[in-house]
């Protein structure tokens, strides 16, 4: 008998499962994610699983542990300071692919250098300037991330980068060509950023995950969801931390296509920050050739092709002034219920509530609170963000008592962004325990924080809801309205159509089964696997508004934990191949170019590199009986009826199951 644990740490719950001989969940739990210390949640979850299946610790031959921490983080901004090093780029390459968006006030350093796209230099680099970077950089910055001009060409440059990085800094490096062997400088030097910002974050959780596991007496070997829903080891996502995003996504796709076995339907997971959507077709989910998107940044880690939407069930509500009735708008921010803050903290929260309900003139920060995250670096603040924080301290408090002006809000939404403050507010989780779908929190709590939301007045002048049961239905028909956009949206792009179509008035009054002259259908021809704890409280709605079947396992609520242990290790090489003169052919390697005189020498010579490379990561991650597939991409052009070679991808993927403890 062969005994799985998988631990999903999500916005929200951090689940754990038991799973025999691969076929059987035998016991599962659901704990709080404690944000300060996730591995307190951690062992919260396992500890429960164990003692509900009376299974020893010491019997478990694998664990595996998904998150949503990197998706999330991404989604709400949330990160390290890092310090950017671009080589051979001009200084408007900042402005492609979000990455000045994504880098925001955090420091860069664009210097002379780089290759060309033979692998050439084009110029020296500059390490006079770059020293100077790193010296006045090296203590307010909790790493870096380098990307070189045509560094998928030859690496020497970014190699340079990181070797003086360490020496003068000692701070962690991402290079942009260990991340992505493909073109594309500034989304590789975007994906390089966002990595370095989550390495201290990823680090910090996977130490303490395996510290706790190991306390509780788990001993088996311990592994670590990529975003493609493969395995790899603890070191590997220490330094590829990147590679985690969609992390938690994918295993819930592996997990719904285990609980299920459906062959062709959208999956739809509902957590606490967001709501991930993908396709399964033939029972395997697509990779995405553009790299993964996570909000609002596309990126080149190869991941699951999902859309991830900052909706969930802590979701933050806004208030919608504009026209006559008014209305609300969910996320995409997390925040922390008002309802599970109560539960935590009663004697600040409750008392608060009580005297704005009170009050007979609502105030603009009614219902909403502030507090501050332990144990996180807090770095590089401007003043004014110093002082809020240290206003906050290790204290609750009701939000209009910390801002004292209207300058501040720019500060707290700086130290939201770097994880350093949390908010709470309502929440569509609020909404639901209002409504009796919940009853985990603190519902008296809820409902007061929903009553001071609705007495906002709209556009007509009037209250947006007599009562916290009214506000709560408002809350999650918008939820269900805006899932079924986004799932409208993943099904458009799936057929290949513009998915901004959803928004479309046409789609919308179909939605809304809204007659007229013309009559529209609007819904989704394939089912929808609902997951996430909270999918049966919300997702029959949305089938309904789809018009389409919707598929809640029993397990629906820790199909991220199984999908974490089910999966497989799969690593997977890219090279390339050019031909800079004819005659010539050159293998791009890390090493730097290597030149032949025949293509067929060139391919051998590439593809025996990937290929040991591939196996030796797959076997770092624990995989045993390791299988092997190369793809050959030669692309060649005609000319004056000879065929010439132009440029050769060769990818190589090695997969197998991973190794178990021999109990």
């Amino acid at each position: 008998m062969t005994i799985l644990l998988g631990v999903d740490t999500g916005g929200t719950y951090t689940d754990a499962v038991l799973i025999r001989d691969e076929t059987e969940v035998i016991a599962r739990a659901k704990a709080l994610t404690t944000r300060h210390d996730l591995a307190v949640g951690v062992g919260a979850a396992v500890r429960a699983a164990l003692q509900d299946s009376g299974v020893a610790p010491d019997d478990i031959a694998m664990a595996s542990l998904s998150t949503t921490l990197a998706t999330n983080a991404l989604v709400e901004g949330q990160g390290g300071r890092v310090g950017l090093i671009l080589i051979g780029f001009r200084p408007r390459d900042l402005e492609s692919h979000g990455l000045q968006d994504a880098l925001g006030r955090d420091p860069v350093c664009v210097i002379g250098g780089g290759h060309t796209h033979d692998g050439s230099e084009a110029a020296a680099l500059d390490t006079i300037a770059l020293s100077a970077f790193l010296e006045r950089h090296k203590s307010d910055v909790s790493g870096f991330a380098v990307a070189g001009l045509f560094a998928t060409r030859n690496p020497a440059h970014e190699q340079s980068a990181i070797e003086l990085v360490a020496s003068v800094t000692g701070r962690p490096v991402s290079a942009s060509y260990q991340l992505s062997a493909k073109l594309g400088g500034p989304k590789r030097a975007l994906t390089a950023l966002l990595n370095a910002r989550l390495i201290g974050m990823i680090d910090a959780l996977i130490g303490r995950a395996e510290a706790v596991l190991r306390d509780i007496g788990v001993q088996a070997p311990m592994m670590v969801v990529r975003g493609d829903g493969a395995l790899m080891s603890l070191d590997q996502a220490r330094a590829g931390p990147i590679e985690t995003i969609l992390s938690g996504p994918a295993a819930s796709i592996v997990g719904a296509r285990w609980l299920t076995g459906a062959e062709h339907a959208l999956v739809s997971d509902i957590g606490g920050t967001t709501t991930d959507v993908a396709m399964l077709r033939d029972g395997r989910p697509a990779i995405d050739p553009d790299g993964a998107r996570v909000g609002r940044y596309r990126t080149m880690v190869e991941a699951v092709e999902m859309r991830t939407t900052g909706l969930g069930g802590d979701s933050e509500v806004h208030f919608v002034a504009e026209g006559l009735r008014g209305g609300v708008t969910l996320g995409p921010r997390r925040v922390v219920p008002v309802s599970l803050l109560a539960h935590e903290v009663p004697g600040v929260v409750i008392p608060v509530l009580e005297a704005q309900i009170r009050s007979a003139v609502p105030g603009e920060h009614d219902g909403r609170f502030v507090r501050a995250v332990p144990g996180v670096q807090a770095d590089g603040l401007a003043d004014r963000e110093v002082a809020l924080l240290g206003r906050i301290g290790d204290s609750v408090h009701p939000l209009g008592a910390v801002l004292t002006t209207r300058m501040e809000h720019a500060a707290l939404k700086r130290l939201v962004e770097r994880g350093l403050v949390q908010i709470s507010a309502v929440t569509p989780s609020d909404a639901s325990h209002v409504l009796g779908r919940l009853s985990g929190w603190d519902t008296d709590a809820a409902r007061m924080a929903l009553a001071l939301f609705g007495r906002r007045r709209t556009g007509a002048g009037n209250v947006l809801a007599e009562d916290p049961a009214h506000m709560a239905q408002m809350i999650v028909d918008r939820l269900t309205h805006q899932t079924g956009l986004v799932l409208l949206e993943a099904g458009l792009r799936a057929d290949g159509l513009d998915e901004s179509l959803a928004g479309h008035v046409l789609m919308q009054r179909g939605l809304n089964d809204e007659t007229g002259t013309v009559r529209v259908q609007t819904g989704l021809n394939v089912p929808v696997v609902g997951l996430g704890a909270s999918a049966a409280s919300y997702y029959p709605a949305v089938g309904e508004l789809l018009g389409t079947q919707m598929i809640l396992p029993a397990d629906a609520g820790v199909a991220n934990a199984i999908g974490a242990v089910v999966g497989r290790v799969a690593m997977r090489r890219e090279g390339t191949v050019t031909a800079p003169a004819e005659g010539r052919y050159r293998v791009h390697l890390a090493q730097g170019p290597e030149d032949f005189g025949s293509s067929e020498a060139a391919l051998a010579r590439l593809e025996q590199i990937l290929r040991a490379d591939a196996v030796t990561a797959a076997e770092a991650a624990g995989a045993r009986d390791i299988e092997v597939h190369i793809d050959r991409d030669i692309r060649t052009a005609q000319t004056e009826a000879r065929e010439i070679f132009v440029e050769a991808t060769i990818s190589v993927e090695a997969t197998g199951r991973p190794r178990v403890a021999q109990n």
